[in-house]
């Protein structure tokens, strides 16, 4: 931004700086308009005046300068430029005084701009901010010469930085050309490397159509074998048909031949049957014979009568004996006596019996004690034995059974009592079947089928004996 200000004369008191350029009275014609200025030259100017700006009397500071005058010192010439610039222009007063502090500190810089001289080793921008301050005889010259040197200061920065630039950009063309260098290289050895892959690659496709080839030609040969064991299949199913209408024939025929034997084996039969019954209308017309030439007439009582009575007639204490006792569904004695009955069974309630004996351990070892148990008995007896549990799947954890017992666990949706009701009723009649268990449900059940039902306690005695 130009400071412009109308030529003034009056120099500060104590300069011996000559008339101003182009003398006179300065009424005596118009003003000459302000020089364009530099920035560099510019702002030196303002910094100047913000320095010494707060040194001024308090009624010298022009009224729009007081509130920069209290700037600090790194902000009042920033913010308070164009202020300043404003006043040293509109008000020649305040840019004598300010004249007068800065010629002071500037010493003989000051004293030679104020003649009209400039130091050649001196600051352009320094000697052109000072002349425009004190204005001496040709202040505008050393103005345009202190502007032509900070242009080509200005010019010489700029050849500098565009040589500097040069000599990066050739410096990084240099690296680049060097990085393409290093860059081509890898990039041959990709190519030869590319180029065996390629290579290596038209082998293997070679090779695998070499492959695709035999596969080929084995297909053809196999679906030649199919289509030959195809015929073979059907020539095959075609001697299974006609072989299965032959065997047909046959069976009729067997059918036939099996008909005229069951006739003839029925025929046969109304023979044996009719020889069977002469035999038996002969013993039975013998028996009669037999009855009346023995004279036996009719009796009144029968064998168990007899035993009944020979029972009767023993003294009142033998019925508080060990016989009595042994007669007990809890004696182990009773037990001993089925067991001792030939080809006896021995159908035992699992749980029933051992949450009975032995409630306290765990089911496993309720089942593991029983099972040993029932092995002595079957050892010592040599009569076969079965224990049921309740359960709709084989249980884990059971030891071997042993010789003669039999483990078996109901079905799913079937309880054990039915099993063992199921047992009784697959023996024949007439085999004693001993059945151990408290349940009365169970007992009754078995009873109406013929088997002895015992309770468990006389097992678990019959355990504890052995």
């Amino acid at each position: 931004m130009p400071l412009t200000e109308p030529y003034d004369d009056h120099l500060p008191e104590g300069s011996s700086a000559a008339a101003p350029e182009g003398g006179g009275d300065p009424g005596a014609g118009a003003p000459e308009p302000e020089p364009t200025l530099p920035e560099p030259v510019r702002q030196r100017i303002v910094a100047l005046t913000a320095a010494v700006l707060p040194g001024l009397p308090a009624d010298e500071v022009p009224v729009p300068l007081r509130r920069v005058a209290k700037f600090a010192p790194n902000r009042r010439a920033r913010l308070g430029a164009p202020a300043i610039a404003a006043q040293l222009t509109a008000d020649p007063l305040f840019r004598q005084r300010v004249t007068a502090r800065v010629l002071a500190d500037a010493g003989d810089l000051g004293a030679a701009v104020v003649e009209g001289t400039a130091p050649a080793a001196a600051d352009p921008v320094e000697v052109a901010a000072l002349a425009y301050l004190t204005r001496p005889r040709g202040w505008r010259e050393l103005i345009d010469a202190s502007g032509a040197a900070v242009r080509a200061e200005a010019d010489s920065a700029v050849v500098a930085e565009l040589v500097r630039e040069a000599e990066q950009r050739a410096t990084r063309a240099e690296h680049d050309r060097a990085v393409a260098r290093v860059e081509a290289e890898k990039l041959r050895d990709e190519l030869a490397r590319v180029r065996e892959e390629l290579g290596q690659q038209r082998e293997e496709n070679r090779q695998l159509q070499r492959t695709l080839r035999e596969i080929q030609a084995r297909e053809r040969r196999a679906n030649e074998l199919l289509a030959t064991e195809r015929g073979r299949a059907t020539r095959a199913a075609a001697d299974s048909d006609a072989e299965l209408r032959r065997a047909r024939a046959r069976l009729a025929e067997a059918e036939a031949a099996a008909g005229v034997a069951r006739a003839s084996a029925k025929e046969a039969r109304s023979v044996d049957d009719a020889r069977l019954w002469l035999l038996l209308e002969t013993i039975g017309q013998a028996a009669v014979g037999l009855r009346r030439e023995l004279a036996l007439g009719p009796v009144d009582k029968l064998p168990a009568d007899f035993v009944a009575d020979a029972f009767t007639d023993t003294p009142t204490g033998v019925a508080d004996g060990p016989a009595a006792r042994a007669r007990d569904t809890d004696d182990p004695a009773r037990l001993d006596q089925l067991l001792a009955l030939p080809r006896a069974h021995l159908v035992v309630d699992g749980y029933n019996v051992t949450k009975r004996g032995f409630g306290e351990m765990s089911l496993e070892q309720q089942r593991k004690r029983l099972i040993t148990g029932l092995g002595g008995i079957a050892a010592q007896t040599g009569d076969e034995v079965t224990v049921v549990f309740d359960g709709a799947e084989r249980m884990h954890g059971l030891p071997p059974a042993p010789r003669g017992v039999r483990v078996l666990f109901s079905r799913k949706g079937e309880t054990a009592d039915e099993l063992i009701r199921r047992l009784v009723r697959a023996e024949p009649a007439g085999r004693p079947v001993v059945v151990v268990s408290s349940d009365r449900e169970v007992a009754d059940g078995v009873r109406r089928h013929g088997a002895y039902p015992l309770g468990a306690d006389s097992l678990l005695r019959r355990l504890s004996r052995s």
